[in-house]
């Protein structure tokens, strides 16, 4: 089989959304960021911007080791669209729980935007975006 079988459906983008899920949820920065293109864009609120998986990295290892120690992590995809056979966006609600939460409050509620590249060896994160929802 050839690299193209990742187009047959999108069952293979929704597993990066999941694996980013676990991740955080065992506040592990490596295997989050390993999921993100070396050239990756993060923008957030409040103007906030990474690029490239190591910036990616840094960023959450120190969150994960602060104020998002024990954090877990919310992403429920909304839509998702292969486009080609190389790259796909999915729209998703998203947010995070700290410890002891069980409902995301409102203030972290966010809609967000991934775009995801196919790399030979699987999905990427090319690009996030998230705003309130």
């Amino acid at each position: 089989m050839t690299d193209t079988i990742h187009t047959r459906d999108d069952r293979a983008v929704r597993e990066v959304l999941h694996a980013l899920v676990a991740a955080w949820a065992a506040n592990d920065a490596d295997a989050f960021a390993d999921r993100y293109a070396d050239d990756a864009t993060v923008v957030l609120p409040g103007g906030v911007f990474h690029q490239g998986r190591e910036e990616v990295r840094r960023y959450l290892s120190a969150a994960f080791a602060g104020p998002l120690e024990g954090s877990t992590s919310v992403d429920e995809p909304e839509n998702v669209r292969l486009l080609g056979d190389d790259a796909a966006v999915v729209v998703s609600r998203s947010g995070f729980l700290l410890p002891g939460e069980e409902t995301v409050p409102a203030d972290r509620r966010r809609r967000a935007t991934w775009v995801l590249s196919w790399h030979g060896d699987g999905w990427r994160v090319a690009a996030y975006h998230n705003c309130p929802a």
